[in-house]
């Protein structure tokens, strides 16, 4: 797993180190400081500009990009990349060293997207609305000492093992099943764009004239989603509600003789 992410401007890292010198003692583990924010004054004359298309415009970006050490004690080589865009200086950094620059500055701009798909996910489809628990999983303790057992290893109960397995799966099985449906809005609204404006669905104080978005489709859903499965018999979604509801049927035509 390779990390991008963006880091402080007062950071500081170090150049890799030079060659040992003859003596008693143990070779450096790294050189030179090097304070980042600095580099956008004394390297200027080695950013590279370039256009490129980023939050989905095209945008002029001014970048250098260089290979230092990070880290205490035990020092990291990152790529870090220093960008000027619209006057803002932003710094970056990469555990991976082979990406270029710009395709770390492409992912790094997919942040904004993947902050909003959270977002959805738990307004639209309640991803984050619901807690699996269990009174078999133990208790966390914040102030555990370093090398003592984690509070799942001291549970020995094999039945208390098998039923807390089962309240992860069905976290994972919720959040999946949430993301399913999330890909499935956001498909809907790419294949009507044009075809289906958000003012048609429900009352909007700015309407969107681009596609629908996951909110006007989800109020669309709540409103027609069994009409809709009423027009599809055949259907397996609707032949499980069908059997459900003749089992509730006669359970209360039952208790009703």
């Amino acid at each position: 797993m390779e990390i991008v992410t963006k880091a402080k401007k007062s950071c500081t890292a170090f150049q890799k180190p030079g060659p040992r010198k003859p003596g008693r003692g143990r070779p450096p583990k790294k050189g030179d400081a090097v304070h980042l924010k600095g580099l956008f004054a004394s390297h200027k004359e080695q950013f590279m500009e370039t256009e490129t298309e980023l939050y989905g415009k095209k945008k002029t970006i001014r970048y250098y990009s260089i290979d230092l050490l990070w880290g205490q004690k035990l020092y990291q080589e990152l790529r870090f990349v220093l960008v000027e865009m619209d006057g803002i200086q932003s710094i970056l950094a990469s555990t991976s060293l082979a990406l270029d620059p710009l395709s770390i500055i492409r992912l790094y701009s997919y942040r904004f997207r993947i902050e909003c798909t959270f977002r959805e996910l738990k307004q639209q489809t309640g991803a984050f609305c619901y807690h699996f628990w269990s009174k078999h999983m133990p208790k966390l303790s914040y102030y555990q000492k370093k090398g003592e057992p984690t509070p799942l290893e001291r549970v020995e109960d094999e039945r208390s093992r098998k039923k807390i397995l089962k309240t992860v799966r069905a976290i994972e099985v919720h959040m999946e099943l949430s993301c399913i449906a999330m890909g499935i809005l956001q498909t809907l609204s790419i294949r009507f764009i044009g075809k289906v404006c958000s003012s048609q669905i429900r009352y909007q104080r700015t309407p969107s004239k681009g596609r629908v978005s996951e909110a006007a489709l989800m109020h669309y859903f709540r409103k027609h989603f069994f009409r809709l499965l009423e027009q599809k018999p055949k259907s397996y979604i609707t032949q499980i509600i069908h059997e459900l509801q003749e089992e509730s049927e006669k359970h209360w035509d039952f208790l009703a003789s």
